[in-house]
Parts: structure tokens; sequence; C-alpha cells
């Protein structure tokens, strides 16, 4: 539509092919991309330029993409989307506990691309919103629905009895819901810095927030788990 803003997207890739595909993409979808082919200049464009939203290559030809995150995470909180060939479970979470939004794995589906894109987004948008939900009112993703004032979590209109522990567990996914939150990124918020990052303890505890609060435990509707990585809420209807 004539005279709408169209958000900025930069990536930064150094490879031609997949560079130009991105910019395609993103062209036909109504965003405005900008693009950069090594860390140096990325770094430049997201000061000068303030893109809406990053999608980062880790394998740059002058720095690791994982010092671009550090270096963005410390003066602004743009949504940042990792797009790479590495897909151990240990470098996703690293990237995201470093402060990446998003991580997906080279090849990837334009369909898939374009809906994190769109999540993305939508999180910058609504954060100041979450945060207040999350003190003050009452959260819903489909037939859940948190109430943070009352401490209760409802499903399809009947209170879930959930233990301290369970509901700050579910009350943190449902502040950050969209995102992946890592397993040592849950384990500090509940029990601080000097946690153990034994992942254990996580799963027993959602496999019985799991039993409480999803009709088939084995197909969740509401909290998914990013194997090896951590776990997310859906963010709404769409997402679920």
């Amino acid at each position: 539509m004539a005279g709408t803003l169209r958000n900025k997207i930069l990536i930064i890739e150094d490879d031609p092919g997949i560079c130009t595909f991105l910019k395609t993409t993103l062209t036909a979808s109504g965003y405005d991309p900008l693009t950069a082919s090594d860390g140096k200049s990325a770094l430049q464009i997201i000061s000068s330029h303030c893109p809406d939203c990053i999608l980062l290559d880790l394998g740059l030809p002058d720095m690791d993409g994982r010092s671009i995150i550090q270096s963005v995470r410390s003066w602004t909180q743009t949504p940042i989307i990792v797009i790479s060939a590495r897909s151990h479970e240990r470098d996703k979470a690293e990237a995201l506990d470093e402060g990446a939004d998003d991580y997906i794995t080279k090849p990837f589906g334009t369909v898939e691309l374009l809906a994190r894109i769109r999540a993305a987004l939508r999180h910058t948008c609504t954060t100041a919103e979450k945060d207040e939900i999350g003190l003050n009112g009452v959260y819903r993703v489909g037939g859940l629905e948190i109430d943070y004032r009352k401490h209760r979590v409802i499903v399809s209109g009947n209170d879930v009895h959930l233990t301290p522990t369970e509901f700050r567990i579910v009350s943190l996914l449902g502040k950050h819901a969209g995102r992946v939150l890592t397993y040592k990124a849950i384990l500090q918020e509940l029990w601080g810095p000097a946690a153990s990052m034994d992942n254990k303890i996580l799963r027993v505890y959602m496999a019985g927030i799991r039993r409480k609060i999803e009709s088939d435990p084995n197909e969740p509707k509401y909290i998914f788990t990013e194997v090896g990585v951590g776990y997310r809420m859906a963010e709404n209807d769409e997402d679920a």
C-alpha cells in the first residue's frame, strides 16, 4: 500500500546466492531489505539505519556472528534471527543465551522464515504490553489463561492447581511467549546465576506442568520443547 512504512530487515550473510535469495523474498513480502557481507559493515549499518529485525549468519569472514549478537545486545533489543548451517544444539543454545531471539537452521523454507520474522516483529511491538500484563493482568493463549495478579492458571475455564515453582515456570514462558527460552535462562531466572545447569529438574517440572495443562502431554498445544535447547510457549492461536 502506498505510503505504508515498511519494516527494514538487515541481512548479514556472506554467501551472495543466499543473500540475493533472502533479499528477493523479503522485497516480495513487503519488507525493505538491507545487506551486509561481513561483521564490520553490519555493525555500521545497524548503528546508522536502526533496522527493525536482523537476519544473522554466524559464519562471517571477519568475526563470529555471536560477537555481533553481544555488541547489538549491549545497546538495543532489535530482534535477531540467526540463520546458520550450524545445527548442533550447543550452537543454538549459545546463540540464544547471547541474546538472539530465534534460530533457523539452513536449509530453510521461506514460509517458516517469514513466520519467524512476523513473530519477532510482533514481540518487539508487544514487549511493553506483555511486561504490563506480567505485572498487572491476564495473559491468554488458546484455552490457557495466566492471571498474574491472582497467581492462577486456568485451562478451558477450569482452575489448574500448580505448585509455586510450576507457576513460576508457566508465568515466565507466558511473558516471553513466542520466544525460545533456553534451559540455562530458565534455571537462572528461577534459581539465580549460581543455579545448577542440570536440565533434569526442569524436565521433571515440565512433565508435571504438561500433565496438568495439556489435554495430551505427548502432543502439546501450549508449551513446546526445542530439543536440546529449551522451551517455547505458543504466542497465539495461529502459532499454536
